[in-house]
């Protein structure tokens, strides 16, 4: 059974037994579906496509996040499927744990970058113009890494890891009312607001207005655009928005704002199923990769196999059509 007994004014134990089922469920198939999706991204976009524009330069970085986060899936199917006992150490747990929750707020920022994108090219195309070169992304790209890696590295020597209960070593939870108060508060407040809520805003509130000015441009462009962003509204609202609204709840419990036990169980059990929802982000973004390139869209289709036909005007004309 697994319990929660880090809380001192709740006189029960907050229990969730489902998540030893959900999550290695949910990650192996996370893991072995995304992975062949970013993987074959992550090929097309370095290999295949010549000419970089700035939106495969902020793709290009969402999949090699992505792959990271993907990559420490099975420490954490392991960790779970042993009942939530952690035996690879300190130094894995710190590193596999923080970049399960840094590659969260990663995503967010390069779909945030992402929807600019395409908001500027579709509306304000002359700008666009100017700003087509992909240096101006990859300098946006290298302060997104260079801010997600400083908070990473920081968090990574100064954070708690493991705890010891009940014959079990915890990774990345159960922590102490202690350790909330003096360290992980500050951290997750941070996270919460300039990691997740101002750019969920930006995403959910400024963007349907941004679709529906779009909708009224009827180029190919803008219909394009409107796809794209309407994939990264999904992801955000399936993935991003329950794990936060949780997570919110779950700052405000071991902070003690919200005091009620059987409040509290409720939120540990959802807080499971969000991180669960969360991973699946890295399952659905190839499908944005797909929409957000032409090339994808002409090139990345499943094909039956087609008889063979005499040699004609068909033939000639679909060799023209590659071109």
């Amino acid at each position: 059974m697994n319990t929660y007994n880090n809380t001192s004014f709740c006189d029960g134990e907050l229990t969730a037994d489902f998540q030893f089922y959900l999550f290695p469920i949910t990650y192996i198939l996370v893991m072995v579906f995304g992975l062949l999706g970013n993987l074959g991204a992550l090929y097309i976009f370095v290999f295949k496509m010549k000419d970089k524009s700035p939106s495969s330069v902020y793709i290009i970085s969402l999949v090699v996040a992505d792959t990271g986060f993907l990559c420490i899936l099975p420490f954490r199917i392991h960790y779970h499927l042993s009942g939530n006992d952690w035996t690879f150490g300190t130094v894995a747990c710190r590193l596999t744990g923080t970049l399960f929750f840094s590659n969260v707020y990663i995503s967010i920022a390069f779909m945030s970058c992402i929807c600019v994108d395409r908001y500027l090219a579709t509306v304000h195309p002359h700008t666009y113009l100017r700003l087509r070169n992909s240096c101006c992304a990859v300098a946006v790209s290298v302060c997104v890494w260079s801010l997600g890696g400083a908070v990473i590295l920081a968090f990574i020597f100064t954070s708690p890891d493991m705890h010891h209960t009940e014959g079990r070593t915890s990774c990345f939870e159960n922590f102490s009312e202690s350790e909330w108060r003096t360290n992980l508060a500050p951290y997750s407040t941070f996270s919460l607001v300039f990691g997740a809520l101002l750019p969920l805003v930006i995403i959910l509130v400024l963007y349907p207005v941004v679709a529906r000015r779009i909708a009224q441009i009827k180029t190919r462009t803008a219909s394009g655009a409107l796809r794209i962003i309407y994939i990264i509204l999904a992801i955000t609202v399936l993935c991003f928005l329950p794990y936060h609204l949780v997570y919110l709840l779950h700052l405000l419990w071991r902070t003690q704002v919200i005091r009620d036990c059987s409040l509290a169980d409720g939120i540990y059990k959802a807080r499971r199923v969000t991180m669960a929802l969360i991973s699946m982000n890295s399952l659905f973004d190839p499908v944005l990769y797909y929409f957000a390139t032409s090339y994808c869209r002409r090139n990345c289709t499943w094909k039956l196999p087609k008889p063979k036909r005499k040699q004609g005007v068909y033939a000639i004309s679909k060799k023209l059509q590659v071109k």
